[in-house]
């Protein structure tokens, strides 16, 4: 149960790329589940991405534009991952508080 005050970061921004949070107390609602399954996809792309990314590092004849397009999907996986983790650790603190 999460306390009134307390709130999840969403794994996704607003439309100005700010970020999203919700307030419930049930964490087994329609909108926890919809972020906890975003969060799940979000990994899985991470995991493949890391194969891809060495996968091009590795690659003697990747050009400049490989190596950007590879580095802007990382830092776009990393911002989510950074956010998945800020959140799950702030959800963890708040438990702990609880307990």
């Amino acid at each position: 149960m999460m306390p009134h005050n307390e709130l999840r970061l969403l794994p996704w921004s607003g439309p100005d790329g700010k970020p999203c949070y919700l307030s419930t107390d049930d964490s087994s609602g329609y909108m926890s589940r919809l972020a906890d399954n975003i969060e799940a996809v979000q990994l899985g792309m991470a995991t493949d991405l890391l194969e891809r990314a060495a996968g091009v590092l590795a690659d003697q004849d990747a050009g400049r534009d490989d190596l950007r397009l590879m580095l802007t999907e990382v830092t776009r996986a990393l911002r989510d991952v950074i956010r998945m983790a800020t959140s799950r650790g702030h959800r963890l603190a708040v438990s702990e508080l609880q307990s």
